[in-house]
């Protein structure tokens, strides 16, 4: 009966100020709190989203925080509204129920921008990510109807008075679900002002990628244990209890974790000693590609492929690596080709210069291609043209291709000729009837050697 007799007489409440002449005065307060409230979000999105994209710290979030600031801005001009119209003593029911509507959408918007920002990668939502968005709108708006219709009083004394045996303690269901969400909502804090302290730091521009990377992770980890050690002060947890914990840990490394150890100090370490860099090309093992990634346990490198490696931090630490940007991103490569003996070499090695010179990723001015004759072969003279480029992020094969064909074409215009191996077939003796060719049958001029072996009568 209680709390059908609160609905009741919020029912009344809400009627009678609909009958009241100041009704006015509060939907005038709401239209205008909302009107207001919408307006102020989006000139201040407007005003320093700009700052955001340019990198400004004033900026920093308004343009994804946009869409929880203006339900925010109207609870704000909502409650000034109620004190004011509760000063010149109008009633104020219809304003107490806007309040809670608006407050339910900023903590389910607050709650969905804070996911977003920390568990969205590149932009994507994934299902499982808008599932549990939707579930934690359905409660939002549960514990709004709990409140308005008063029931939220019974239901919590409801969970107070449940005991569960949890060992030698005794828990409540109110206590189990306070803790839950003050941790939840302490990490997820942490989480939120680690990734955005990252995201800051990446565009400090006079200081070295991996420096920024090391202040981001440390930064994150340190948030997240005074999230933890808060989190665990609130519940009542006794803070000695991290004593076992760290015996617990210390005992798993021992018999189980040591590579998992071992890849998160390597990647400190590769961060530290700034041997690899965002963006180097690198070879590893059977690996090679971009370094995109340096996370704490492992790198991410891109193939030119497009297909992405995980390699373990600790490989990058204890085995050898071939980095073709650590120093300097200038690279050396080579191609080769063979021109006929009677060829004037002075005059085809400056041919292929000139021919490598045309290609545009190959450097024109730092240090020019060079050519030389490598060996007499057996088909004819062997040269080899190297060149450099500056930008190996972009690969090898592309830019050998069109050396290789810049040269093909040089020799085409000036008439020089590419050997290729030619060979004879001679067959020594009297041939069997069933090898003999028909009287139609033109035997070809060009056939396979055979050594002069007069054993060999037949291929």
């Amino acid at each position: 009966m209680t709390q059908q007799q609160t609905l009741l007489n919020l029912i009344d409440d809400l009627t009678g100020d609909l009958q009241d002449p100041s009704r006015l005065w509060q939907i005038a307060a709401i239209i205008g709190s909302v009107v207001l409230g919408w307006g102020l979000a989006r000139l201040l999105k407007k005003r320093f989203g700009r700052q955001e994209v340019q990198g400004g710290m004033l900026g920093f979030g308004v343009e994804s925080f946009g869409r929880v600031m203006a339900p925010l801005a109207v609870v704000c001009l909502l409650a000034l509204s109620r004190v004011a119209l509760a000063k010149y003593h109008f009633h104020v029911n219809l304003v107490k129920v806007a309040l809670p509507i608006f407050g339910s959408l900023v903590v389910i918007r607050f709650a969905v921008y804070l996911l977003r920002r920390v568990f969205a990668r590149h932009g994507q939502i994934s299902a499982t990510m808008l599932a549990f968005e939707k579930v934690f709108q359905l409660l939002v708006w549960l514990a709004f109807v709990l409140y308005i219709t008063g029931l939220y009083q019974d239901v919590f004394d409801f969970m107070d008075n449940t005991i569960l045996p949890l060992g030698k303690y005794k828990v409540s269901l109110a206590d189990i679900l306070q803790a839950t969400v003050s941790v939840i909502v302490l990490l997820m804090l942490a989480l939120w002002a680690g990734a955005a302290l990252e995201e800051q730091l990446m565009k400090v521009q006079g200081m070295h990628t991996n420096l920024r990377v090391v202040v981001a992770r440390t930064a994150r980890a340190l948030l997240i244990l005074v999230a933890v050690l808060m989190s665990l002060s609130l519940v009542g947890i006794d803070l000695t209890v991290l004593s076992v914990f760290g015996g617990a840990l210390g005992v798993g490394l021992g018999l189980g974790l040591q590579k998992i150890a071992s890849n998160y100090v390597s990647g400190f370490v590769i961060l530290l000693d700034r041997s690899l860099t965002i963006g180097d090309m690198i070879t590893v093992d059977k690996y090679s590609g971009r370094v995109t990634q340096i996370n704490t346990r492992y790198t991410v490198l891109q193939g030119l492929d497009g297909v992405e490696s995980i390699v373990p931090n600790e490989m990058l630490v204890s085995g050898a690596v071939q980095n073709s940007s650590l120093s300097s991103s200038m690279l050396w490569i080579s191609t080769k080709v063979s021109v006929a003996y009677d060829t004037d070499v002075d005059r085809v090695l400056k041919l292929l210069e000139e021919a490598a010179l045309t290609v545009d990723r190959v450097l024109k001015e730092e240090k020019l291609p060079s050519a030389q004759l490598l060996s007499f072969g057996a088909d004819g003279l062997d040269l080899q043209v190297g060149f450099w480029i500056n930008d190996p992020q972009n690969g090898r094969g592309g830019v050998t291709s069109d050396v290789n064909r810049a040269i093909w074409r040089a020799l085409k215009e000036n008439n020089i000729s590419v050997p290729f191996p030619q060979r004879e077939m001679r067959i020594l003796g009297p041939v069997p009837e069933q090898f003999s060719a028909p009287e139609s049958t033109t035997v070809p001029k060009k056939t396979a050697v055979t050594d002069g072996n007069p054993s060999a009568n037949h291929v």
